[in-house]
């Protein structure tokens, strides 16, 4: 008979969630485990009309902690074996979204249910984790139950070896559109997209480069110091004998907490002006980060008996931190996310639950 916790955590990944469809399978499977706790659906449309479900439950009084994780995962690039399988060796728990973060949702829920019914405790389960931080935003923005719950600390159980990470960066999403008149190539007729691009490009080439090098734009406290300022190119199909009609850059800023990214906006916002590029921009909440002597992180530490980190990826925290302070701290290795040979040691997982069991007990004593 296969644990409990390892059967539920095998159960969520064979449910395609990725952040491109709905999630509402994987939804309905998580409610399933969740007997005995108040249930609030958050139900709304992504930016491509797919319907997609947070949702906050709830068990106890006022206070407490809460465990969070999302229900979505990264695309299926580059597997070779099923993505979904949910294999248990006796070793590991294979599959997409393993790690990043259907083991450690798990691990929330079957600990959340083993604590005792006089200890308050809340689980904010959100989706678009990987993408917009939607699921997170609508919860912090519009749940009813998690108001009335008033959490005292979040957990936000992402992949970091059961080592309390205290802060992390957030990003701003660029979008820069070059548009041209799409044409046979060989009429002369046409407008290539491309042709828009070459300045901002070398533009943003240099504010990549000024990152690396300006240490007015480095945080000594991050692994590695300098921002990620990283970029794709689109031309949306356009084959190679038609001019492009619109071609699409995409940038990808992530800063922490103590860098001002006022001068990478003005760089960003100037090259696109100068070269006629429609330019929008995405954010998440402001970069969270708690001091290390915070009593929810010497909490952690002394819990764990390790030293807290700080991340340069980012999480729900960023929008979380509106309804408490926010720790992340979760089973499994973040190097195995994003992976096609994603995995999850089931001993790490299995050393979750009892650790969170006493990090929401801790808490509830400080209510």
């Amino acid at each position: 008979m296969p644990n409990p916790l390892h059967r539920l955590a095998a159960d969520l990944v064979a449910i395609d969630s990725r952040s491109q469809v709905s999630n509402i399978a994987v939804a309905e499977r998580i409610e399933a485990a969740l007997a005995g706790f108040e249930i609030e659906r958050l139900d709304y449309l992504d930016e491509k009309l797919v319907p997609k479900r947070a949702l906050v439950a709830h068990r106890g009084g006022h206070g407490g902690l809460a465990f969070s994780g999302h229900m979505d995962t990264v695309p299926d690039t580059g597997w070779s074996e099923n993505p979904w399988s949910g294999r248990l060796d006796g070793e590991f728990l294979h599959g997409l979204g393993s790690t990043d973060m259907k083991g450690p949702v798990a691990a929330c829920i079957v600990a959340a249910h083993a604590l005792p019914a006089t200890v308050p405790v809340t689980l904010l389960l959100t989706t678009d984790e990987e993408t917009t931080k939607a699921g997170a935003r609508i919860i912090a923005g519009r749940s009813a139950l998690a108001r009335w719950a008033r959490p005292s600390a979040i957990l936000v159980a992402e992949p970091t070896r059961l080592t309390p990470v205290r802060g992390h960066r957030a990003h701003i999403a660029f979008t820069a559109v070059a548009s041209g008149i799409q044409a046979h190539s060989s009429t002369g007729k046409g407008l290539n997209a491309n042709w828009a691009l070459p300045d901002f490009l070398s533009e943003m080439k240099a504010m990549y480069l000024r990152l690396r090098s300006d240490p007015t734009l480095h945080d000594a406290d991050y692994d590695p110091p300098f921002s990620d300022f990283n970029l794709t190119i689109d031309n949306h199909g356009a084959a190679v004998n038609v001019t492009v009609p619109m071609a699409t850059v995409r940038i990808k800023f992530r800063y922490s907490a103590k860098v001002d990214p006022a001068p990478v906006l003005d760089v960003v916002r100037g090259a696109a002006q100068r070269a006629g590029l429609a330019l929008s921009e995405a954010r998440e909440g402001f970069p969270p980060e708690l001091p290390a002597d915070h009593p929810l992180i010497a909490l952690c530490c002394a819990q764990t008996n390790r030293s807290p980190l700080t991340a340069p990826y980012g999480t729900d925290a960023s929008e979380l931190q509106a309804l408490a302070p926010c720790v992340i701290l979760g089973p499994g290795d973040i190097a195995e996310a994003h992976t096609p040979q994603e995995k999850l040691r089931l001993a790490d997982l299995d050393a979750a639950v009892p650790l969170f069991m006493r990090l929401a007990t801790e808490v509830a004593r400080d209510v």
